[in-house]
């Protein structure tokens, strides 16, 4: 048996939009056995609705991994056993999760066994976009750049980012990604490109010499956190009260709606919580930590 655990991942982080990302200890597990049978899927977690049939995900990307690498053998009958714990739609990286453990396992069945650095180029490629899958991966905090048909990505090593503390704000209406998509611009202005850049170098900075009161200035971003501000009732409001409590920065994960802060002072989670319960929805405070290891493989 083959036992697959990949984090959660929160992308698009500060200003890095589509390609810094940090993987969180939040999990989804999955059993993949062989059997006689065709395929056959089975839901341990009775709150996650998931498909079982050739349209799940998890099997789409082993699909994909034997199409992408001209495997010719036929896919074997598989028994999937998925327990998820990553919320849905909620900028979490619960799809990355998902595509990360087909690929894991389709790795190991098929007796490719591709290094874990091409495993990271082809769920980009999968992904379309390296600051989710890249993370959930290798873990930490990384910069990716998808070019040319290769991934070329950096995983900050630093013992400064231990010094800080995140919070996850989670509502308990979805964003679909492609919702989130459909309300960016096709082009911006030189003035946000710049804004943007600059940022992004800061935050880097910033987290590798643990210079954290740059941060609130670091994680400010105009690709997309303005656009998708109206499809997230609250998200302003969120903003404001966690950089009145002290977050040293705040920003959208993925294309939201869940909001993460980050902090040093231990009081920020029960402050945060009752400032959400006046909030037209339901938002959940997780304090949550990163993963700094990434997807793990057990065979038995």
């Amino acid at each position: 048996m083959i036992h697959i655990k990949v984090p959660a991942t929160t992308a698009n982080m500060g200003p890095g939009f589509d390609c810094i990302g940090m993987a969180l200890k939040l999990y989804n597990n999955l059993w993949v056995e062989e059997n006689d049978e065709d395929l056959i899927i089975i839901n341990k977690n009775p709150n996650v609705t998931i498909p079982t049939s050739r349209n799940n995900l998890i099997y789409r990307s082993i699909f994909r991994f034997y199409k992408e690498l001209g495997i010719k053998k036929r896919i074997p009958g598989l028994k999937l056993t998925q327990s998820d714990d990553i919320p849905l739609t909620r900028g979490l990286g619960s799809s990355a999760a998902c595509i990360v453990s087909g690929l894991l396992a389709a790795n190991i069945i098929s007796g490719v066994n591709m290094p874990r650095e091409e495993l990271c180029t082809l769920a980009a490629k999968i992904e379309e976009h390296p600051d989710n899958s890249t993370p959930a991966l290798v873990g930490g905090v990384v910069i990716g750049a998808y070019s040319g048909g290769k991934l070329e990505y950096i995983k900050l090593k630093t013992d400064k980012l231990k010094e800080l503390k995140f919070a996850a704000m989670i509502p308990d209406f979805p964003l679909p990604t492609k919702q989130a998509r459909e309300v960016l611009p096709k082009q911006i202005t030189m003035t946000d490109a710049v804004y943007n850049i600059s940022r992004s170098a800061l935050m880097t900075a910033a987290l590798l010499q643990g210079d954290f009161s740059k941060l609130n200035i670091a994680m400010d971003d105009r690709l997309h956190q303005n656009y998708r501000m109206n499809l997230i009732p609250g998200m302003e409001q969120i903003f404001s009260k966690a950089r009145k409590f002290g977050a040293k920065g705040v920003f959208l994960s993925g294309a939201g709606p869940t909001v993460i802060a980050i902090y040093q002072d231990g009081g920020f989670p029960d402050s945060m919580r009752q400032a959400l319960k006046s909030l037209p929805n339901k938002w959940e405070c997780l304090e949550i930590e990163p993963d700094y290891e990434g997807a793990k493989v057990e065979i038995t």
